[in-house]
């Protein structure tokens, strides 16, 4: 036992080393977690603990630690497999040696990912062994998790800050094993305190702490390269969200770097933050303003829209300029066929063509009836543009028809889930929601929903929640973001933000409900110019319709479309100052929302703040800024108390420009316990000395005679002896005056 608690204590460094390496291996593992199965991230965790444990609580030869430590990962990985699933036993096969090809086949590929967890944290701990091999590695782990802070939607300062945290610890212990190494008597004399060193420690990192906390959140001033190079280049860099808004929706003053609004062609991570571009993008003639339909996303995968690929979304036809375009049966919805002229202005490309609700023939591009590079997705209404990878330039000018739906939304409230789904084979791509998506999210539909019948009136309740409860801004706050899921910290953390936002969680919460529904992007109407009064005199009328308005990049947009069976996918706008311009039954412009009866419920903003503090009522980061500004506290408190006899004539020696004497601070001390013996009823006479009134004193309460005496004698000696009054002796003073406290308050 003896021998092993002295391997345990020799080898203290290199435990310490695994620890902090362990912290920066939690940093990755949060960063992995929304893309990796559940089973890979607890493989790769219990794996990296055991090896660690083992390396630190076995201190045998390394060949059996590495013999122990690799048995422990793929038993680890084995129980992980049963727990999740993974591997069902067969009970056909009794024995685990005829069990063994099938576990072997069913722990690949975690067993990898194990492994490789275990072979790069020893090879770290065996290379990182110096004080620059160190800093090189905590500064490309901070470099790498900058560049995907930048360059992503992920908010990766708190996996920063604990690498640097890590960091200083790993120096702290290099330093104390040099120092152990090179001066041994000194190091078993810091061991005769390790209170002290700890204390000194934690003084440091405190400091550290509460220093990063109150950094001024300032907005960087520095361009990134990728956005640096773009501008040399003399191109723009494109926005990393499909965001827009227009009029008074916008309300973000911010900035954003080098990110503007506009019609994106990524949407695997939203959010973050934009600035409005108001360049013009297109202008659309047609009598009624639409929606420009673009592109549809079926795949949430926590972060966004995974299915960026516009031809690998589903089957695809080409098709010709006049040709009839195949598009879904909706009999119960009838719709209003519609003619637009568009022009692009701004030069860009896109993956398809824009259009009103459901494009039914593209009847000219760029002024000819026939082109190339046409296809039609008939599942997702999506007219594709240059699918066979043809060189031909994206369209200046196409005329279009579209059919625009007359919702009846009085009879379509009415319809129950079973009269709206049954019998209907319901394409399950558009119910996905990934297997780690938040349950507080369904929890919270469902509670939204709780009061409605139908599946449409499930939909208008979840419009109405996250249109009057979260503000529009381009500029959310993501450093409040704890989720690594988006709608979960959009409706729970963030509690602000744009289209993106609004749209994803009304398409993800209706899957929740078993609705099912799609998320879709292109742009909002645009702004139409007024005709000035002189032009329409001139036509004889005053009653002049103006039918050409133009679209900007600030009108980049993305909206909701959910599925009621034979009405059809109906468009469900969520971001509060938009409205989707479908037709009802009476031809107006807008949707006419059947009344829900509501039950009282909290206000939305407060439930949601409650439920978010219920579910996350823990916050480490929380702590250790508390635990920091503690030890701060406490320490300066024992400086205080320490330096106490420095600090008891400051404001005096403030006050008259220099320090004071010795014989200057007996007589301060004096005046002091004059003024305590006054304020206890022994009031000094104007006509006496002190001697006479210490005399008097010394009468009236003989308990404190003694002590009178004594303070009287130091007064007399400094103000009248020759001898030579040092700083101990006011010191005397002090401590003289403390007992006369303490017999006159055991005096009464």
């Amino acid at each position: 036992m003896k021998h092993w608690m002295n391997g345990v204590k020799s080898s203290w460094h290199h435990a310490l080393t695994l620890l902090w390496l362990m912290i920066i291996a939690l940093q990755w593992l949060s960063y992995t977690e929304p893309f990796w199965l559940e089973e890979t991230t607890a493989a790769v965790l219990l794996t990296l603990v055991a090896v660690a444990l083992i390396e630190i609580i076995v201190p045998v030869k390394w060949i059996y630690r590495l013999m122990l430590e690799g048995v422990a990962a793929v038993y680890l990985v084995y129980r992980i497999l049963l727990h999740y699933g993974e591997y069902v036993p067969n009970p056909w096969l009794p024995t685990l040696r005829e069990r063994l090809p099938d576990i072997i086949a069913h722990m690949n590929p975690f067993i990898w990912f194990a492994l490789g967890a275990w072979v790069l944290m020893l090879l770290s701990s065996w290379w990182v062994n110096g004080k620059a091999r160190i800093l090189m590695f905590i500064g490309m782990n901070i470099t790498a998790f900058a560049a995907l802070d930048s360059f992503t939607t992920a908010v990766l300062w708190q996996e920063v800050a604990w690498t640097v945290f890590a960091g200083m610890g790993w120096l702290v212990t290099r330093h104390l094993r040099s120092f152990q190494l090179h001066y041994p008597r000194g190091w078993t004399y810091l061991l005769k305190y390790p209170f002290k060193v700890a204390l000194n420690i934690a003084i440091i990192f405190s400091f550290v702490i509460i220093a990063g906390v109150n950094m001024p959140d300032v907005r960087p001033t520095l361009t990134d390269p990728y956005t640096v190079w773009q501008e040399w280049s003399g191109n723009t860099p494109s926005s990393g969200t499909s965001a827009g808004g227009s009029g008074d929706s916008a309300s973000g003053e911010g900035t954003a770097g080098g990110t503007t609004s506009g019609y994106s062609l990524n949407d695997d991570n939203l959010g973050g933050g934009f600035n409005f571009d108001y360049s013009p993008v297109m202008t659309v003639t047609s009598d009624l303003r639409t929606y420009m339909r673009g592109e549809i996303r079926s795949t949430y995968s926590g972060k966004g829209w995974s299915d960026d690929d516009p031809f690998e979304r589903g089957p695809h036809s080409e098709v010709q300029v006049g040709e009839p375009l195949e598009r879904a049966v909706a009999p119960k919805t009838e719709t209003r066929t519609l003619k637009q002229t568009v022009k692009l202005l701004g030069g860009n490309s896109y993956p398809v063509l824009f259009g009103g609700y459901s494009i039914s023939a593209v009847d000219s591009v760029d002024g000819e009836e026939r082109s190339s590079g046409l296809s039609w997705r008939s599942a997702d209404n999506e007219l594709l543009w240059d699918s066979g990878g043809s060189t031909r330039s994206y369209p200046q000018t196409y005329v279009v028809t579209s059919e625009v739906p007359v919702v009846p939304f009085q009879e379509l409230s009415t319809q129950t889930y079973e009269q709206l789904y049954g019998g209907t084979d319901i394409d399950e791509q558009y119910l996905q929601l990934p297997d780690n998506f938040p349950e507080r999210v369904s929890a919270l539909a469902e509670e939204i929903t709780a009061g409605a019948q139908t599946p449409y009136e499930k939909a208008m309740l979840l419009q109405q929640y996250l249109q009057q409860t979260f503000p529009y801004t381009n500029q959310p706050d993501v450093s409040r973001a704890k989720s690594k899921d988006m709608v979960e910290s959009f409706l729970f953390e963030i509690m602000e933000g744009y289209c993106d936002y609004y749209s994803t969680a009304l398409v993800t919460m209706a899957r929740s409900l078993d609705i099912p529904a799609r998320w879709v992007k292109g742009y909002a109407p645009g702004e139409q110019a007024e005709i000035p009064d002189n032009l329409a005199l001139q036509q004889g009328t005053t009653s002049l319709v103006n039918n050409n308005y133009t679209i900007t990049n600030a009108d980049a947009h993305s909206w909701a479309e959910i599925y009621f069976g034979d009405y059809g996918w109906v468009p469900v706008e969520a971001t509060p100052g938009f409205n989707v311009p479908v037709l009802t039954q009476t031809e107006e412009d807008s949707v006419e929302e059947p009344e829900v009866q509501e039950e009282e419920q909290p206000e939305p903003e407060q439930e949601a703040a409650n439920m978010a503090a219920g579910t996350d009522g823990f916050h480490p980061g929380v702590w250790v800024v508390t635990g920091a500004a503690v030890v701060l506290l406490l320490w300066t408190g024992f400086l205080l108390w320490q330096r106490r006899m420095s600090l008891r004539f400051l404001i005096t020696r403030l006050r008259i420009g220099h320090q004071l004497t010795p014989v200057q601070k007996v007589v301060a001390e004096t005046q002091r316990w004059v003024r305590y013996v006054r304020s206890k009823g022994m009031l000094k006479k104007e006509h006496e000395t002190l001697r006479e009134s210490v005399e008097r004193w010394s009468l009236e309460r003989p308990a404190a005679a003694g002590n009178l005496s004594t303070l009287l004698g130091m007064f007399e000696r400094a103000n009248y002896s020759p001898e030579v009054i040092e700083d101990k002796d006011w010191h005397s003073v002090y401590t003289e005056a403390l007992r006369l406290r303490k017999s006159m308050k055991s005096g009464k």
